[in-house]
């Protein structure tokens, strides 16, 4: 059958048979790809945030979908779904762990960012060298986030002691201002240590991942010859890729306003 999707009738019934087909492929095929449709379904469309928890658990726990395992670790950090409840780090944290055993990008990407980010609730330990880990896997699942994410860690570095004051570092200038008092931080005081070669490579392919942010910073260390050659030319091609993306963004936002006051489903 065909659907006129700009008759309301019609919308509503094609809606309605595909909360039919996903119940059937979750519930009565056993298909781990249905039931975290139905996860969807039940968020995006009915606003059922309880029973779209629900569902993503079990077909993570169950099945162990990946996907699941993400979504419902992003619903227990932030209480969704839960009435009256503050979310749960740490029940978040296993299971953006188990989906990145299971080789989802987001989900190691989470992980890594609550072991390695200092404003995290007191549920996580900090645990940087673990984090990474984590980031770095997303990474090479292709995550232009945590690229980019790995790249500022290794253009400042990340000390020990999360109470240490920072050295502050000029990218390109080579000189750095401390507090006074303060000595100068060596390497071991390091746990991640100022690297602006790895820096350049993780900036490099979050840019290639279309990350805004990333291809920003390529320009700058082309431009002040930090961690590569410097090249004017690579760091005007840079800039304007990142200003091209800048203008995309815009007309997104632009164009979603748009549909959102026409009272358009985007």
């Amino acid at each position: 059958m065909a659907y006129n999707l700009k008759k309301e009738s019609d919308v509503k019934e094609y809606v309605d048979k595909l909360g039919v087909e996903y119940r059937f492929g979750c519930y009565s095929e056993k298909k781990p790809e249905a039931c975290h449709l139905l996860g969807d379904y039940l968020e995006g469309i009915k606003k059922d945030f309880e029973k779209a928890s629900k569902v993503y658990k079990s077909t993570c726990d169950d099945y162990g979908y990946a996907k699941s395992c993400c979504k419902y670790g992003n619903y227990s950090f932030l209480g969704k779904g839960k009435s009256g409840s503050k979310g749960d780090p740490q029940v978040a944290y296993e299971y953006y762990e188990k989906g990145c055993n299971l080789n989802d990008s987001d989900a190691c990407l989470h992980s890594g960012l609550l072991l390695v980010s200092k404003s995290m609730p007191k549920e996580i330990d900090w645990n940087v060298p673990k984090g990474v880990e984590f980031l770095t896997k997303s990474c090479d699942l292709n995550n232009a986030t945590a690229c980019f994410y790995l790249s500022g860690m290794h253009i400042s570095g990340v000390q020990k002691k999360a109470d240490q004051s920072a050295v502050t570092a000029s990218s390109g200038s080579g000189t750095s201002s401390l507090p006074a008092g303060k000595s100068p931080l060596k390497d071991s005081d390091y746990i991640v240590l100022k690297d602006m070669k790895k820096a350049f490579q993780f900036a490099h392919k979050a840019c290639e991942l279309r990350n805004m942010y990333a291809c920003a910073n390529l320009s700058q260390m082309y431009a002040r010859g930090d961690g590569i050659e410097k090249n004017e030319k690579e760091a005007e091609k840079y800039k304007k890729l990142a200003l091209d993306m800048q203008d995309e963004v815009k007309k997104q936002h632009e164009t979603l306003g748009f549909q959102q006051g026409l009272g358009i489903p985007n």
